[in-house]
């Protein structure tokens, strides 16, 4: 079977003046398709098999083409967008026909020149086209235990839940608002650890490390912002939450356990509404 969006090996069935035609190796029952003359190889014979990549042309009939586009089928990958016409946005993927992204499976406005992550799918006109939607191509359910340490990338963020992930380009992510103390932006790569596995297979990161390992690096934080405003920081114990995330971009607990560490190893002592390196 001639898949869509997928490389394949395909033999050739015969030669032609605009190139040659090729069809599944075992079934020749399908329609051939073409391979354009400028990209099949010089010492080609009928019968060979070659591989390649399929999709359609600009007249929506499927073609070949020996060269590898930059996402195929099942992926997830970024890509530039280069246009924008009524019925959507217009990315690069590489072949000599952009990729169609739909204004239905945009989740945000596109600007070109901006890369965007995106999957690759079939529409229900069996076209290939691209989505923002990654989310309803991820797979629900994983393998992931408490405390796996996984690799994803940022697809959407929203600001009443958190950050989603696409967590070893297979599994759907999220990154909770009340975890969200370094920086969550859209498309940025992460390295977290898993906190909960729920029962629908939905899987919670955090990008922090756990506690007694954060220390350190939350101490450090502290103290060298101390240090850049004159050798006093004005929050407390006592300071509001919001705040302690505004100036140091981690939670008031963080916070605390950092400020003790500082003032065991007698690098800070506290002062009025505040507190000083020593």
């Amino acid at each position: 079977m001639i898949e869509l969006g997928k490389v394949q090996k395909l033999k050739i069935i015969r030669d032609t003046s605009i190139g040659v035609y090729l069809n599944c190796i075992e079934d020749e029952g399908e329609e051939d398709i073409l391979l354009p003359r400028k990209q099949v190889p010089e010492d080609f014979n009928v019968e060979d098999e070659i591989e390649v990549f399929v999709y359609r042309d600009s007249e929506d009939r499927m073609i070949a083409t020996t060269r590898s586009p930059k996402i195929k089928l099942g992926e997830f990958k970024f890509l530039k967008a280069v246009d924008k016409t009524k019925i959507g946005a217009f990315l690069d993927w590489g072949l000599e026909k952009d990729l169609l992204l739909p204004f239905n499976e945009q989740t945000n406005e596109i600007e070109i020149g901006k890369e965007y992550i995106v999957a690759l799918y079939v529409d229900k006109s069996d076209r290939l086209c691209a989505t923002m939607k990654i989310n309803k191509m991820l797979r629900e359910y994983s393998t992931y235990e408490k405390d796996d340490e996984v690799t994803g990338i940022i697809y959407n963020v929203n600001p009443e839940m958190g950050a989603f992930v696409v967590i070893d380009g297979k599994y759907d992510g999220l990154i909770p608002k009340n975890e969200m103390y370094n920086e969550c932006t859209y498309g940025k790569t992460v390295e977290g650890r898993v906190t909960k596995v729920r029962e629908d297979g939905k899987v919670y990161l955090s990008i922090r490390k756990k506690a007694y390992l954060q220390m350190d690096e939350d101490s450090t934080i502290i103290l060298e912002k101390i240090q850049s405003q004159g050798g006093v920081l004005y929050l407390n114990d006592k300071s509001d939450p919001d705040k302690i995330k505004s100036e140091l971009n981690m939670s008031k607990r963080a916070f605390k356990r950092g400020v003790g560490r500082l003032l065991k190893e007698r690098k800070i002592k506290f002062i009025e509404n505040g507190i000083k390196a020593i």
